[in-house]
C-alpha cells in the first residue's frame, strides 16, 4: 500500500477557502482523504467544496465546508462539534488560516496588532485546543501548523506577523513535546514567498526582486506548501516531530 494514501483520514483545514489552503485540500483529497474546508468566507469555502465533490469519485472521501471565525474560541468549539457529529473523527489538523496587516513599527497601530495575533496565534491555540481532546482519545493525531519564513528570520514592516509566525514555532515544539507520548505529531511548515493573492499585491519590481535571491528563481506554488503538509500528515514522516520545515527556495541560505 501506497504509505503516502491518506484514505480514510479525516483532515480540517483552516483557512482553506483559497491560496494555500484550497491547494493543500486537493492535494488531501487526491491522497483519498475526507477533507474538511473550514473558513470565514462562505462562499469561497462552498466553491472549494463544490470543485472537491465534483472530483470525489476519483479517491472517494467526503468533503464539508465549515464556516468558522479562528479567532473566536466559540465559533472554533462549534465547529470541532459539528465536525466530529459528522464523521466521528479529526486525524489531521492544519492550522493554516492567517492574515496580514502590515506596516512599519513606528506606525503600526495596536488594532492592526491584535488582528493579526487574534487570527495568527490565537487561532492556531484555539483549534489545537479543541481537537486535541478527540486526538488523546484516538490514541493519536497530526497537528501542522503553518509558519513562515517571516518567524525564522523577521521581516521589515512585518512586527504583528513575524511575531506571530515566529510564536508558532515555539507552540509547535512545546505541543510536541507534551502531545508526542499521547500519539500525537506536532510540526510547523515555514513557507516562504508563495505565489498567493497575498503576495502578489506586492509592486512587480518588488517580485523580480524577491526571485532574484531565492537559487530557484522563483516563487513557491500553494501546491508546493500543499505537499510539505501532505508529507508530514503520512505514514512516511512519522518519525518527524517538533520540527520546522522550511519550504522557501533556498531564500534563507
Amino acid at each position: 500500500m501506497n504509505e503516502l494514501s491518506l484514505a480514510g483520514k479525516v483532515v480540517l483545514i483552516t483557512g482553506a477557502a483559497g491560496g494555500i489552503g484550497a491547494a493543500a485540500a486537493h492535494l488531501f483529497a487526491k491522497k483519498g482523504a475526507s477533507v474538511v474546508v473550514a473558513d470565514f468566507l462562505e462562499e469561497q469555502g462552498q466553491a472549494v467544496l463544490n470543485e472537491l465533490a465534483s472530483r470525489r469519485g476519483e479517491k472517494g472521501g467526503k468533503h464539508s465546508f465549515f464556516q468558522v471565525n479562528v479567532a473566536d474560541s466559540t465559533s472554533v468549539q462549534q465547529m470541532v462539534r459539528q465536525v466530529l457529529e459528522e464523521y466521528g473523527k479529526i486525524d489531521v489538523l492544519v492550522n493554516n488560516a492567517g492574515i496580514t496587516r502590515d506596516a512599519m513599527f513606528r506606525k503600526m497601530t495596536e488594532e492592526a496588532w491584535h488582528e493579526v495575533i487574534d487570527v495568527n496565534l490565537n487561532g492556531v491555540f484555539y483549534c489545537a485546543k479543541a481537537v486535541i481532546p478527540k486526538m488523546i482519545e484516538q490514541g493519536n493525531g497530526v497537528i501542522i501548523n503553518t509558519s513562515s519564513i517571516v518567524g525564522v528570520h523577521g521581516n521589515i514592516g512585518q512586527t504583528n506577523y513575524a511575531a506571530t509566525k515566529s510564536a508558532v514555532i515555539g507552540m509547535t515544539k512545546t505541543w510536541a513535546k507534551e502531545l508526542g507520548p499521547k500519539g500525537i505529531r506536532v510540526n510547523a511548515v515555514a513557507p516562504g514567498f508563495i505565489a498567493t493573492n497575498m503576495v502578489e499585491k506586492m509592486p512587480e519590481k518588488v517580485i523580480d526582486q524577491l526571485k532574484e535571491k531565492i537559487p530557484l528563481r522563483r516563487l513557491g506554488l500553494p501546491e508546493d506548501i500543499g505537499r510539505a503538509y501532505v508529507f508530514l500528515a503520512s505514514e512516511e514522516a512519522s518519525y518527524i516531530n517538533g520540527t520546522t520545515l522550511e519550504v522557501n527556495g533556498g531564500l534563507s541560505l
